[in-house]
């Protein structure tokens, strides 16, 4: 389901009027749901370490050098060079002028410093992309902004999520007729998803919302 969709989904719920086309998507609270839908979107990406959202990739560290510019959008999981795991290196002042073996450090999350190697070497990283959704082309992005973006929350759960997600944010009225259905929806389809995607079947679902 596409951004527009998802949008005349929300507009439906809250008793609005559908638009046919996404030009006509003007008015103020047009604006504030495009808005709204791209938080509970991002809010729901950062809630858990979800697998939908591992990448990997390569980065190469030169010969007789020890940093490397840190490219990688997202959170990194492992790094590993020559099948061995470099683990991440909390404080700086250990990592002294001979740097310990299989651990890595971050300066300033800009460069990523590594013992010097004598030839090239790959560095393979498993990371979590900060990316929540992914265009026409299939290219990620940060946010859903045109038409035909989707989020990258899987089906069945992208639209109840970010359906009921969006109007309970929108109206943000415990005493509102529909808000206690809206909450209820999300938080069920959440723990759901939680349950049913999750990598390890001894996770249990745990869901904490906050009313504002």
């Amino acid at each position: 389901m596409n951004y527009f969709e998802i949008i005349n989904k929300c507009l439906v719920e809250l008793g609005y009027k559908q638009v046919s086309t996404f030009a006509e998507l003007t008015k103020n609270d047009h604006k504030k749901l495009k808005n709204i839908i791209n938080i509970i979107n991002s809010t729901i990406c950062r809630y858990d370490n979800w697998h939908f959202l591992i990448r990997k990739t390569t980065l190469v560290l030169p010969a007789g050098q020890t940093e490397v510019e840190n490219t990688i959008n997202g959170r990194i999981i492992s790094m590993t060079i020559d099948n061995q795991e470099y683990d991440y290196l909390v404080n700086f002042a250990d990592y002294t002028a001979q740097p310990i073996p299989q651990k890595h450090f971050t300066a300033n999350g800009k460069n990523l410093i590594f013992p010097k190697f004598n030839e090239d070497k790959t560095v393979n990283i498993t990371y979590y992309t900060k990316n929540t959704a992914v265009n026409a082309d299939g290219t990620e992005k940060a946010n859903l902004e045109y038409e035909t973006d989707i989020s990258l929350i899987p089906e069945p759960y992208v639209e109840p999520l970010l359906v009921y997600g969006a109007c309970m944010r929108l109206k943000a009225n415990p005493q509102h007729v529909k808000f206690s259905y809206w909450y209820g929806m999300y938080k069920e389809n959440l723990a759901d998803m939680k349950s049913q995607i999750s990598i390890s079947a001894k996770e249990v679902p745990f869901i904490k919302m906050h009313r504002r």
